[in-house]
């Protein structure tokens, strides 16, 4: 199946749908190369020396959860705002502009600064994690239902690709600076950071010239004041209609069961795998295999999910994780790890854009502002029960292998619960609520 065929509509609905996938290409260069690569190791070994190693960790950690805790928070007050005022593209342009700048900004900080590398940080996240809220509720508007796998999935390929080029490109400047005229790999790490932010900056531009809101998105009468008034009152509702909607509520319950699981190892595979005495560099080459794995694979999910229906292709990966962790559980080489990188890259694309189809199919369309915006806040509250149990097993136990396998328990719950949703049921009871 071509990747054309699926819009035959008009050359202007392809554009729609690079452009807004090409978001995703833009913002995971963030997400890999400053995120899971470059600023946490950056901070301990640069930023924050005259710190004690507890300390500076526990920095790092607070700066990740108050950046979360405050998404959490704003993230489905500013989806029914959006909603309200016909504002997605508008708070997607502010935020993406706050994590671009605070991303160069970090270019600028000097040895020892710790406390400004942390706000700048910080607030780069808080503009990364706030544009996804709106990003992810634009997918209604540049696809139709039966398209929604596959655009999905398209967005999230990109990303890998992107983030996974990007990043290579940056690895390879800091293991050898003097091929780009450098200093040494200090330079070269506060030289990335400039790129991710031009790299972000530039590729946002076709999202914001060729993706629009359709009319009905914009209800609200009487300005800003009036939107933000309304968003409020329809915050206040969405509860209600979420109570209404118990499928919708029910797939919610499983998804941050089982993207808890994901983002846990996501977040502690270098961890464990430095536990077990492999070099760090060997860990990152993973990542990288990850990435550029990451983005065939994404699109193949996405194929499937069209054929099978997400549901289907949300448990095949779910089954791939038990299987990556039980292996995770027991390997002994070096050779292994990098081999589970192989098959974490293989699901990890596949079951974001599944679950983010999905989700949009069990929604109102009008109000999927809202709606992402209480996807996102579950994202954000994921990998916080994960590290949480694998802390609790691996003392009590004194194993990181007994650690790594407590993480089943999240797959295999989520799964239990996913089995329970019914899809079609669900759809048409979103139906029902549109224009309420």
């Amino acid at each position: 199946m071509r990747f054309g065929s699926l819009f035959r509509e008009s050359a202007r609905g392809k554009r729609r749908v690079l452009a807004w996938a090409f978001y995703d290409w833009a913002n995971s260069a963030f997400a890999t190369t400053v995120m899971a690569g470059f600023f946490p190791v950056f901070f301990k070994q640069y930023w924050s020396t005259q710190l004690e190693v507890t300390e500076s960790t526990f920095l790092l950690g607070a700066a990740n959860s108050v950046a979360s805790i405050v998404v959490v928070l704003l993230a489905p007050v500013l989806g029914a705002i959006a909603d309200r005022g016909a504002a997605k593209m508008r708070f997607l342009v502010f935020f993406a502009a706050m994590g671009i700048v605070m991303t160069g900004a970090l270019y600028l900080v000097g040895q020892g600064a710790w406390a400004m590398a942390l706000t700048l940080y910080g607030l780069a996240i808080l503009g990364f994690s706030g544009s996804i809220v709106f990003y992810d509720s634009l997918l209604v508007e540049v696809a139709e239902e039966p398209q929604f796998d596959w655009v999905s999935a398209f967005g999230f390929a990109l990303g890998y690709l992107g983030g996974g080029i990007l990043f290579a490109f940056d690895v390879l400047m800091t293991l050898f600076p003097h091929w780009f005229g450098l200093s040494g790999a200090a330079e070269a790490v506060r030289l990335s950071f400039l790129t991710v932010a031009v790299w972000w900056a530039v590729f946002s531009i076709p999202v914001l010239l060729f993706v629009r809101e359709s009319p009905r998105a914009g209800r609200a009468a009487g300005g800003w004041r009036q939107a933000v008034r309304g968003g409020f009152a329809q915050l206040a509702g969405t509860f209600k209609r979420i109570r209404q909607l118990r499928i919708t509520f029910l797939f919610l319950v499983a998804y941050w069961l089982y993207i808890d699981g994901v983002d846990t190892i996501v977040r502690m595979a270098v961890d464990y795998g430095l536990s077990l005495g492999f070099e760090a560099n060997g860990l990152m080459l993973a990542l990288l295999i990850t990435q550029f794995v990451g983005f065939p694979a994404a699109l193949l999910f996405g194929r499937l999910g069209q054929r099978r229906g997400p549901r289907q292709g949300i448990m095949l990966a779910i089954f791939v994780y038990l299987l990556v962790i039980l292996w995770a559980y027991q390997m002994q080489e070096s050779w292994e790890f990098y081999a589970l990188a192989v098959a974490v890259g293989l699901v990890q694309g596949g079951i974001q854009s599944l679950s983010r189809s999905l989700y949009a199919r069990l929604i109102p369309r009008d109000k999927a502002g809202e709606f992402f915006g209480f996807y996102n806040m579950l994202g954000k509250f994921a990998a916080v029960l994960g590290p949480l149990l694998m802390g609790w097993v691996g003392v009590l136990s004194g194993s990181p292998r007994s650690a790594i396998l407590s993480v089943a328990v999240l797959f295999i719950a989520g799964a239990a619960l996913l089995a329970l949703v019914d899809e079609r049921a669900g759809q048409k009871l979103a139906r029902s609520l549109e224009g309420t």
